[in-house]
């Protein structure tokens, strides 16, 4: 949707965007949501600007961000995908760094569907904001048109990319014909695209000397309904998102004396899964559900 959001809205979050970015580090460690570092700039020394952070996840909470979530001229089309009950489930503003010549500011095609517990597929919907022009010098999105309809969720793992992959940063492995109908997704500052959990899609290098910012809310039907992930593809996820809830939930005593998510059996960690996606959703439309 072209010009979705205003000049003002965009302006809004990135103030404090770059609000974020000017605190300094002890400070950003205490944030209630999760502040990531591009691999090949996550050693170098921190500085309080832009070019310290290259994602925020999981900013439910924050009053100014959050705002976007339930923006009035999102909400018609969410509720078209998912019905008038609707949950955020996953929040993010990517600030994609110029690519150091590693290659780490790709993002492998995948399907992030790959990460929810949550079912049925058609009732989960991603809102995907450009902050301002992207384009393929940039990074933009890179879509294969209709593959949410081909493709069921295929495994996902790292990609084998010399210069390494960043943390979450999963693929799924696909031959050259699929790649061959590949778009690239350039959009204004303020358009949204809203796309399919199930849909393969990811984006490419930052060659320019500028970051890319663009924000994102994941929805899910308050009706959805959690799965038990175990024998699936997606256990190893479970094992990755484990080791980070672990960390934030040293306030409960289950996990106080918790050093590792190894150390948690199977079955917990499993549950652990849920837990989180609990946790971070929020009710933006209608009713809750039971999840």
């Amino acid at each position: 949707m072209k010009g979705l959001l205003s000049d003002d809205d965009i302006t809004k979050y990135n103030t404090r965007f770059q609000e974020i970015c000017s605190m300094p580090t002890e400070q950003v460690r205490k944030l209630p949501f999760l502040v990531m570092r591009d691999i090949a700039i996550a050693k170098t020394e921190f500085k309080a600007n832009e070019s310290a952070i290259t994602k925020l996840q999981d900013w439910q909470d924050d009053p100014t961000l959050f705002e976007f979530c339930k923006h009035p001229k999102l909400m018609p089309y969410v509720k078209s995908f998912c019905g008038p009950n609707v949950k955020s489930i996953h929040t993010m503003l990517i600030n994609k760094p110029p690519d150091v010549g590693s290659g780490t500011s790709r993002h492998p095609m995948h399907q992030d569907l790959h990460y929810f517990p949550l079912r049925p597929a058609h009732l989960i919907v991603c809102a995907w904001a450009a902050m301002e022009h992207v384009h393929r010098d940039n990074g933009c999105l890179t879509v294969v048109p209709g593959s949410h309809r081909q493709y069921p969720l295929l495994p996902h793992s790292y990609p084998e990319w010399e210069g390494g992959v960043n943390k979450m940063y999963h693929g799924v492995r696909v031959d050259s014909g699929v790649l061959e109908q590949r778009i690239h997704v350039e959009m204004g500052k303020g358009d949204v695209v809203f796309f399919h959990p199930l849909l393969l899609h990811g984006s490419g290098m930052n060659r320019t000397k500028g970051f890319r910012k663009a924000i994102s809310c994941h929805y899910a039907s308050a009706n959805c309904h959690m799965i038990n992930i175990q024998g699936t593809s997606q256990e190893e996820i479970a094992e990755e998102i484990a080791e980070i809830a672990v960390k934030r939930l040293k306030h409960l005593p289950k996990y106080a004396q918790v050093q590792k998510a190894e150390d948690i059996p199977l079955k917990d960690r499993l549950e652990l899964f849920n837990l989180v996606w609990r946790q971070k959703s929020r009710l933006v439309a209608g009713k809750a559900g039971d999840w």
